[in-house]
């Protein structure tokens, strides 16, 4: 009777674990062929990042703070040098411009441990965008469109420009 009943149970255990694998492969294999959002680059952040500046310098959670009537704005972004060779960035802002020289592998973070861009007749409302051109080398520097925020977040309240701040950033 011992040889009958392993004979008759081996059948439920190949069954068992046949429908187990199935079930794994199901339930996990569709990752395989599924498009997966978090493998594209993104902006994390209120800002964009910006990576076309014909050198080895990018900028990251680039955006521009403005006054409620758009007229004054702080451009704030951090700039890091992906190079071994300090770099010399060049901002410019609705006529408003900026050089940077940003060390070999290092990162200057305006409105973090440098004074903000101030950009005068900016013109352009909270919500909208602005074209921004940062160019770092000799590469090809492409305009990107930077978003354009105002201090009603807690976070970029005290990087509104005021009427008695002056270019603050050389």
């Amino acid at each position: 009777m011992n040889s009958r009943s392993a004979a008759s149970l081996a059948p439920r255990l190949v069954a068992t674990v046949a429908l187990g694998a199935a079930l794994a492969l199901g339930t996990t294999g569709c990752t395989f062929i599924t498009y997966q959002a978090t493998t594209n680059p993104y902006s994390p952040s209120d800002g964009v990042s910006i990576d076309s500046t014909g050198g080895e310098v990018v900028a990251r959670n680039v955006l521009v703070i403005t006054t409620d009537d758009g007229e004054v704005g702080n451009l704030i972004g951090a700039f890091i040098n992906e190079g071994q060779k300090t770099s010399t960035v060049d901002i410019d802002v609705s006529g408003s411009q900026l050089t940077l020289r940003v060390p070999g592998e290092e990162r200057i973070s305006l409105g973090g441990n440098k004074m903000p861009l101030r950009i005068e007749n900016l013109n352009a409302q909270p919500g909208s965008t602005i074209e921004v051109l940062i160019v770092s080398g000799d590469g090809v520097a492409e305009p990107a469109q930077v978003p354009v925020l105002d201090g009603t977040l807690p976070r970029y309240a005290d990087l509104v420009p005021t009427a008695e701040d002056s270019d603050l950033t050389s």
